[in-house]
């Protein structure tokens, strides 16, 4: 079978990547190594899933209105992994049908099995009576990765487990040691927190989640430890066993050990490479199972890219799609411009997103900034949602005004960050939000409240001193909607 672009894996970055190859004309396939796993690891194991839980979470406990529920928030202990998982099966269900919907609809053909190149424009399916064999052009390995299983973890899918099992567990255990605080395992773990497991932490870096901004991982960090939950960083783990009592033991470099009844192994992941014979197709991967790419998501054999997790950082899933698009587009020969301010979203409780520049990196490049913050607890909305913690931080240029990053932290922080992403995009300046009415009461809001906070710093310091700490900034308290943004100004 003939294919002018053959696309490994149906994850999102593999669903764009073939959309986008049909939308130009082109006979697509795309593989996928189970019917039931159309969708990947972001659809069955990952982000769905893991998001779903959240939200089953969030909701089952009452966790947003604790401080008015409390007899709900009381009985979260009531509360079995079956009533997690009873979103979860409906939300899969209708996703896996979009996901076929989608790629049907753009004629692609779609292929089931285990598969292997045996020459760079060649992959064959099956063995025997069932064997194929597609050729194409083009080709777009977007396998994705799977937890890694290091050989001395002794994995049992119930005491000890990875992140993939862990939905799979038939009950929510009473204690829990989570090795690795990544972006999926501390979200795991503060999910899992709420619930009312006691959970601990280790990790060998000194500080968590490092791409992020320092005062939001701060942030974050307290309200883990308000959850009870411990952490032990700067700390590896020498040992993990399982005692005669059925509790899993961790011993640490330092000398510590660690009890718990269960344990949740999340150190990295391996990239699903080691079954598609990269050598007949002229690649190699790395020890990770990673494939080498350019910025074109090209690899050393050019006719073969690779895009999505199995390209290694960000693994995220908005960013694997637009890889997916990128890909192909260059494939083709047609232009493709991509956004210059990638975002990036935790759905940790209090969710993070970001997009732009840190303060630790515009102070280490020199670059004269700002900031402007809202904290939630100002925010008619925010008290609403029961979010009296979240912040929203705006780092500007102190001369052109300019928006040079976005950092938030609190309720509806991944759906916030797309204004800041847009307004940097379009190359605006602190000026839009003072000026742009928002709705009230929404989070947007807290926009005009952090601009507001940040430019009136830039007016008191041009004042004299005296006259600074009692004058009033005229110019940006007109035409204000609403007076909680002129107490949040004034104060």
């Amino acid at each position: 079978m003939r294919y002018d672009v053959l696309i490994i894996g149906s994850g999102p970055a593999g669903q764009k990547g073939a959309i986008a190859a049909a939308k130009a004309g082109k006979r697509v396939a795309l593989v996928e190594r189970e019917q039931r796993q159309f969708g990947g690891v972001c659809l069955h194991t990952g982000t769905i899933p893991s998001k779903t839980m959240r939200e089953a979470i969030l909701y089952l406990t009452g966790f947003r209105h604790r401080e008015v529920y409390r007899e709900n928030y009381g009985r979260r202990r009531q509360i079995t992994m079956d009533d997690l998982r009873r979103k979860l099966s409906q939300v899969t269900e209708v996703e896996v049908r979009v996901v076929h919907d989608q790629l049907e609809r753009n004629d692609i053909d779609l292929y089931t099995g285990e598969g292997r190149f045996i020459g760079p424009h060649h992959y064959e399916l099956g063995d025997g009576s069932q064997r194929q064999v597609l050729e194409a052009s083009t080709v777009l390995i977007a396998t994705g990765t799977r937890p890694a299983r290091p050989s001395h973890i002794p994995f049992d899918g119930q005491t000890i487990f990875d992140s993939d099992e862990l939905l799979a567990l038939e009950k929510i255990p009473r204690s829990m040691i989570v090795i690795g605080g990544g972006v999926i395992g501390i979200e795991y773990a503060i999910m899992l927190a709420i619930l009312g497991v006691r959970v601990t932490v280790v990790d060998g870096r000194e500080r968590l989640l490092e791409f992020c901004d320092d005062e939001i991982v701060d942030m974050l960090l307290f309200q883990a430890r308000a959850l009870k939950m411990m952490f032990r960083l700067g700390e590896h783990v020498t040992e993990m066993r399982r005692c005669d009592s059925g509790a899993v033991m961790v011993e640490l470099e330092s000398g510590k050990k660690l009890l718990a009844d269960t344990a949740l192994y999340s150190v990295g992941r391996q990239g699903e490479s080691a079954s598609l014979n990269l050598a007949a197709a002229g690649l190699e991967a790395d020890p990770r199972g990673r494939i080498r790419v350019d910025e074109n998501f090209q690899t050393t054999v050019p006719h073969i890219y690779g895009v999505g997790d199995i390209v290694g950082f960000p693994a995220l899933a908005s960013v694997s799609m637009e890889q997916g698009r990128r890909a192909v587009s260059h494939a083709l020969g047609r232009s493709f411009k991509s956004s210059d301010h990638m975002h990036y979203g935790l759905f940790t409780i209090p969710e993070i997103a970001m997009v732009g520049q840190t303060e630790r990196q515009l102070t280490e490049q020199r670059v004269p900034y700002e900031t402007g913050v809202a904290r939630f607890d100002e925010i008619a909305r925010g008290q609403i949602c029961g979010d009296d913690f979240g912040m929203l931080k705006l780092l500007f240029h102190r001369e052109t005004r300019h928006l040079l990053g976005v950092h938030c932290i609190g309720e509806s922080a991944t759906e916030l960050v797309h204004v800041g992403q847009a307004v940097m995009a379009l190359n605006g300046t602190m000026d839009y939000f003072r000026d742009t009415v928002f709705n009230h009461p929404t989070m947007s809001e807290s926009y005009k409240v952090a601009a507001m906070n940040g430019l009136n710093k830039l007016q008191l310091g041009e004042l004299p001193r005296e006259k600074a700490e009692t004058q009033f900034i005229p110019d940006l308290t007109h035409d204000l909607p609403m007076g909680g943004v002129v107490s949040a100004i004034a104060t």
